[in-house]
């Protein structure tokens, strides 16, 4: 089998030195294409049905800090981070890194949740700190 493996590896090595040589015989043809149907894609649907029942990841940020990577090493159960944020200030939303609503944490059957507050326009630029996440 050592064998096998050798002869098919020298054949390799053989043919990587040999210059490749093209086809005098090859010829280029050209292809005529049918005209496409004007009018509905087959299987395309004009509703944005599909798009409904998909689910997206909303993440709600309460605030950030940065810290030195000695004190991120020291972190432990029971560390306490201070964020920047006031307890009354919104709540950021993203939808991956956009920011698209500010909101208020509220309590609903024993868990954190978000009262929407206000949804931002498409010219909503995010903070330059969303980035660093």
């Amino acid at each position: 089998m050592a064998e096998t493996a050798q002869a098919v590896e020298e054949k390799t090595d053989q043919q990587q030195a040999q210059p490749v040589q093209e086809d005098a015989k090859t010829q280029a043809q050209s292809v005529e294409f049918p005209q496409a149907q004007q009018g509905k894609a087959a299987g395309a649907g004009t509703s944005i049905d599909i798009l409904l029942d998909m689910k997206v990841p909303v993440m709600a940020v309460v605030g950030e800090v940065e810290i030195p990577i000695q004190k991120f090493l020291q972190l432990g159960p029971g560390s306490v981070l201070k964020l920047e944020k006031s307890i009354d200030a919104p709540v950021d939303l993203y939808l991956k890194d956009t920011k698209f609503a500010t909101g208020n944490i509220v309590v609903v059957e024993d868990k954190f949740a978000v009262r929407v507050k206000e949804v931002l326009g498409a010219g909503a630029a995010p903070p330059a700190a969303a980035g660093k996440k």
